[in-house]
């Protein structure tokens, strides 16, 4: 298995993340309070310096108001290196 934060999936799942935030009309900031986090946080996940689990994108889900089962249709449709 190839490392996930250079995958064509992890770069997905970062553009999938920012775009439902914007499109919500949040900032970082307000996803980063909803999590009960720092908004340096949603910015490193948000620029794929870092991953994120399962539970954690339940908990982006909740904050931002997508459907989680989406995210993951998305993903899976993409090819990994």
């Amino acid at each position: 298995m190839s490392r996930t934060l250079d995958s064509p999936r992890h770069e997905a799942l970062r553009e999938f993340l920012a775009d439902r935030r914007k499109r919500a009309g949040l900032t970082q900031a307000q996803v980063a309070a909803k999590l009960g986090r720092y908004q340096s946080f949603v910015a490193t996940v948000e620029s794929g310096q870092r991953r994120i689990d399962v539970v954690e994108l339940l908990d982006f889900a909740d904050a931002i108001g997508f459907d989680a089962r989406e995210a993951i249709r998305t993903l899976k449709g993409i090819r990994p290196k």
